[in-house]
């Protein structure tokens, strides 16, 4: 009986310690869509593919707790791709028959929810044949490094931690966005 009983509870601790954080749905940053619309080119841009190193990722694990996970499951490179997708529709400069396509690359992707930071670098690539490419260290709040400690106070802060760490992800993609939005050379990929 108490044999029974302690695999049933690790089973329940097993399964209680592993969850998903899910990124929530990109929003737009009116900073970047002003932006877009004061670049005066009236030249509109089609958007390409995106790739990443590693390709296809869509989730990164978080303290043992579960992964940080995108929303259905599409890989980051899209997440980005579809978030410049919208803040140049939304800034009314883009156009899939337009005679300039702009392509990315993510090289990294990757957080530390102990620090409170995402790090990205990503180049965006014009038909033109010109390039930029741009870096973020985007530092956010995971709550106390540490909990008093007791039963579960420890996993409740890993659990918070990770969660601030998906909530994040939108804001940081908007930073990394405006990187490239708000460089003087920007304009030159959109000719």
């Amino acid at each position: 009986m108490q044999g029974r009983l302690l695999a049933l509870l690790l089973v329940a601790l097993i399964s209680s310690a592993c969850g998903t954080f899910k990124i929530p749905q990109y929003g737009l940053s009116a900073e970047n869509v002003i932006g877009l619309r004061k670049l005066g080119t009236g030249q509109k841009v089609n958007v390409g593919a995106f790739t990443a190193t590693p390709a296809g990722r869509n989730e990164i694990g978080c303290r043992g707790r579960g992964p940080v996970k995108t929303l259905d499951e599409r890989p980051f490179e899209d997440y980005v791709r579809r978030a410049l997708i919208d803040e140049l529709r939304v800034a009314e400069a883009l156009s899939d028959s337009a005679p300039v396509t702009l392509t990315g690359s993510l090289g990294k992707l990757d957080f530390s929810s102990t620090r409170g930071q995402w790090l990205m670098d990503m180049t965006i690539t014009s038909s033109n044949g010109r390039s930029l490419a741009a870096s973020i260290v985007y530092e956010y709040s995971t709550g106390p490094a540490f909990s008093v400690p007791q039963f579960g106070s420890q996993s409740t802060a890993d659990e918070r931690a990770c969660a601030a760490t998906a909530q994040a992800f939108p804001a940081a993609v908007q930073v990394l966005i405006g990187k490239f939005v708000h460089d003087p050379e920007f304009a030159a990929l959109l000719k």
